[in-house]
């Protein structure tokens, strides 16, 4: 049953994002202002426009390029692969650590200790003492040479180990407050837990427990923060 929600939901977001970028493209040519109010509008809900490192200029005109359809697609077709339900068991999907060390998943689980899958500084903060956190770096979501967006990092398309685990540094920079490894190299964590471009997830004593919608629109915080206060 699982499965069969994953293909028909990766169906409906085919659809979506084909109609979406098509309209889009139309409004930009028949009434710039209309395109404009749209993207501000599908900004919200992404929380692009409450990011003050970006302006509309630099993420919104890419939403209706072709590297735009193409990104997504990609992201669905690998989804396809999502494994990742609640109440089963949670894929135990190889991992490195950022110094190349080869690990996996379940190396991270504490006895009956949630763990918390990607981050948030705030949560992370509040919910310590509750849970454990963990960010799953896996392909750069806006890449310079892929979906780019103006003003952002120059991070290209990983091209091998080496190359993700400098990328994830960047990440680290940014003090998330927990480990940080990196997906291998043929995206496994990224498809069975259907994660691109982001997800978040918690785990206890090897199984899925709460699963978060897939991002960039379903991606929620809080929700795990409601989650989380039920162990507090």
């Amino acid at each position: 049953m699982g499965k069969l929600f994953v293909y028909l939901y990766s169906l409906s977001l085919t659809c979506f994002f084909l109609m979406q970028t098509s309209l889009l493209k139309i409004l930009s040519v028949i009434s710039p202002k209309l395109a404009k109010k749209a993207l501000l509008k599908m900004g919200e809900g992404v929380t692009m426009t409450q990011n003050e490192k970006f302006k509309l200029e630099d993420w919104g005109p890419s939403f209706y390029t072709w590297t735009f359809v193409k990104t997504s697609l990609g992201n669905i077709w690998q989804s396809l692969g999502d494994e990742a339900f609640v109440g089963y068991p949670a894929p135990d999907t190889p991992l490195y650590t950022l110094d190349c060390k080869k690990t996996s998943m379940s190396q991270f689980y504490k006895g009956s200790k949630p763990l918390v899958l990607d981050e948030f500084k705030q949560v992370v903060k509040d919910f310590s003492a509750v849970a454990d956190f963990l960010v799953v770096y896996i392909a750069e979501a806006h890449a310079t040479d892929g979906w780019a967006f103006g003003n952002n990092v120059d991070i290209k398309k990983h091209t091998n180990l080496q190359e993700r685990l400098a990328a994830a540094q960047v990440l680290v920079k940014e003090d998330p407050l927990c480990p940080v490894v990196v997906d291998d190299m043929t995206d496994i964590t990224a498809s069975r837990y259907g994660a691109m471009p982001e997800r978040l997830y918690v785990l206890q004593s090897g199984k899925v427990i709460f699963k978060g919608k897939r991002g960039p629109w379903g991606y929620d915080p809080l929700a795990v923060r409601a989650f989380l206060e039920k162990f507090n």
